[in-house]
Order: structure tokens, then sequence, then C-alpha cells
């Protein structure tokens, strides 16, 4: 990946650890499908007003069928999954299954695409990752396993359809359809999916008014998380492709930790250090180009 694909990555993993804050926030007063449909409902419609503002013309009629799978693999099931599993395991353990998702993505590219093959760097870096967001996070999360499969399965399927999402959506750019609108036409049928859920499900009109707290982690959602979050992830996913997109998993609970020490004064432990240790190993072995450098050397000084 080139250096803006690495900054553009590292944009990413900051927004998204937010979205995990925030949606606890708002299931203190929200069901999950209420939330969803606001998120993707709001998003929907900010972008639809810039999209006119900037004359982006909307995709044509035969993408729309398109844009539902990836509506449903990348916003419907897997917010829903993980509003659900969210309220049934302990967030240590979430955010472990959901860096699992860069492993489904190395194995769903191998299985689909021709240019993004499992190689031995990938499937290494990939374990390392995890290995690295595992010792982060603590052992004690992982003593969660087993407990509610239920909530674990419903995460674990969640990280799977987003690596389906993220090969999915590379037919875009072979018919020349841009970041912002592909990101526009998936929010657009995410929404038309959600109303009818939320309506049947959750009710909306019968819910008590929300507090401001709620409110502004919503707000966080809608404009963060997924208006400019998902413009920059279509952008990467052009450049950089589906595996190497999905690796912002790996550093989203970096963000999380860092953020939660310079904003919140919580204290850096040695299990934080080895853990971002691990991921940057991790990272280094996928991108394959600090280890070729250092190769380089071995040989020239020998």
């Amino acid at each position: 990946m080139s250096a803006s694909d690495w900054a553009i990555l590292g944009v990413l993993a900051v927004l998204w650890g937010c979205a995990f804050f925030f949606l606890g926030l708002a299931l203190r007063e929200l069901p999950p499908f209420t939330i969803v449909l606001v998120r993707v409902g709001g998003a929907a419609v900010i972008l639809l007003a810039y999209a006119a503002l900037a004359r982006v013309p909307l995709p044509g009629k035969r993408l729309w069928p398109s844009f539902v799978v990836l509506a449903l693999l990348n916003n419907v099931v897997p917010f829903v999954l993980y509003g659900y599993g969210q309220q049934r395991i302990a967030s240590g353990l979430a955010s472990i299954l959901n860096a699992t998702t860069p492993l489904w993505g190395v194995i769903v590219a191998h299985i689909f695409t021709t240019d993004e093959r499992a190689t031995p760097g990938k499937v290494a870096g990939v374990l390392l990752g995890l290995a690295g967001v595992a010792t982060m996070v603590g052992g004690d999360a992982l003593a969660g396993l087993g407990g509610n499969v239920v909530g674990q399965g419903a995460c674990l399927i969640a990280t799977l359809c987003y690596a389906l999402a993220g090969v999915y959506a590379r037919r875009y750019q072979a018919q020349g359809v841009g970041p912002l609108s592909v990101a526009t036409g998936q929010l657009i049928a995410a929404t038309i999916v959600m109303i009818p859920l939320a309506v049947i499900v959750d009710m909306p009109w019968t819910l008590p008014m929300p507090g401001a707290t709620t409110w502004w982690a919503l707000a966080g959602m809608v404009v963060l998380c997924t208006v400019i979050a998902y413009v920059l992830y279509f952008r990467l996913l052009e450049s950089a492709g589906a595996s190497n997109s999905l690796l912002v998993t790996f550093l989203i609970p970096v963000t999380a930790i860092l953020l939660g020490t310079y904003v919140l004064g919580e204290a850096l432990r040695p299990k934080h250090f080895a853990g971002m240790a691990l991921i940057a190993l991790g990272l280094a072995a996928i991108d394959g180009r600090p280890i070729s450098t250092l190769r380089g050397r071995l040989r020239r000084s020998i």
C-alpha cells in the first residue's frame, strides 16, 4: 500500500474506533434497529445533499440491486448483529472477535479474486495482528469465550459480512463508479431496507425521547463513523484492495486505547505496548516492504 493508503487506514481506525463508543452510549436508550436506521438514514440524507450541491450524478438504475446486496452485507446485517452481540458479551471480547475481519478478508479474497491471493506473509501478518489485539485487550476477555455463544456468533457473522462486502464492492471500480456514489447508493439502499424493520420490530414512536448524550452519540455515528468513514473506505478499497482495507480492524483497538490515554487520562500498560508491537509486526508482514528492505540490507552487509 502507498503512504496515502496507510494514512487513510489510520483515519478510518480513529473514526470506526469511536463508533463502538458511540454505539455503547446510544444502546442505553435506543434499540439496535432504530440506531441503525438513524445512522444509515442520516448519512444517506447528508450524502444526497452533498452530491446535489457538488453535482455528482447518482448511479444508474442497473446498479441499485447490487447496492441492496452491498447494504445488507456492509450495513444492515453487521450493524444489527453487533448491536445485538454487544448487549450480550463484554466489549473486550467483542473487539477481539471484530479483529478476525482481516482473516475472513484474506480467505474470501483468496476464494473470489485472482489478484488478492493468500500468501504466507499475509496469513502470518493477520495472525500476528489478531494476537496483538488479544494481547492488548487482555486474557480476561478471552475467558468469556463460550459464555454466550449466540452473542459471539452474532459478532463473528458480522465480521464475515464485512469481508464479503469488501470483495463484493470491488466491482464498482471496474464500472467507473466513484467512492462517493458507492457510499451514497449503499446508504440509500440500507435506509430503504431498515425502515420497515425498525418500524415493525422497535415501533420507534412508542420509545421515550432520548437524552442529549444519545443525540450527540447518534450525530457522531452519522457524520464521523458513516458519512466520512465510508467515502474514505471506498476510496481505500479502490487503491488497496479488499484484504488490505479490512486491516483497519487491527488498528481500531490501538486508537481506542490511545484515545483513552490522552483524552481520559487512562494509563498505558505493558500489555498495550506488547500488543501494539505484534500488530506493527503483522502489518509489516502483510505490507512486505519493510521485510524486503531489511533482507536487502542484510544481504549487502554480508
